[in-house]
């Protein structure tokens, strides 16, 4: 793998436990180089993943080269990807290195998520233009 690959991680940037985890995912510099992408901003990336029909306001997407994971496989794969150094880093990997557990786990932390974004007020993305979907 070339260390001058681009990966995108598109996530809610106004969630606040969506921009802690990204903003501390490391990935191994001979894999490429991490680009945080807000899913609430117009991007071609977002073209993308709205065109593959994917939700993005129930999972946060991940882009290597050509293939995109989302959801649990997202965060599988950024566990793959990503360095072993700081606390942070080693615990994601050991709780996402299993597709398995991270089926079960992301669930639970996306329903966490919806309901924090509730309590803070925050819209929906709603990417894919469904009536009545704003809120959380």
């Amino acid at each position: 793998m070339s260390g001058d690959r681009e990966i995108l991680l598109v996530y809610d940037k106004e969630c606040p436990a969506c921009n802690f985890y990204c903003r501390l995912a490391r990935i191994r510099e001979t894999v490429g180089e991490l680009r945080l992408v807000d899913a609430r901003v117009a991007s071609p990336a977002m073209e993308e993943i709205t065109a593959t029909g994917l939700d993005i306001d129930q999972g946060m997407a991940l882009i290597v080269g050509s293939e995109m994971y989302y959801g649990a496989d997202a965060l599988h794969r950024l566990a793959m990807l990503s360095t072993r150094t700081g606390v942070f880093n080693r615990l994601s990997y050991h709780l996402f290195r299993s597709k398995r557990i991270s089926r079960v786990l992301y669930p639970v932390l996306r329903t966490c998520r919806n309901l924090l974004l509730r309590v803070l007020r925050k819209t929906k993305i709603n990417n894919l233009n469904v009536a009545g979907n704003s809120r959380f």
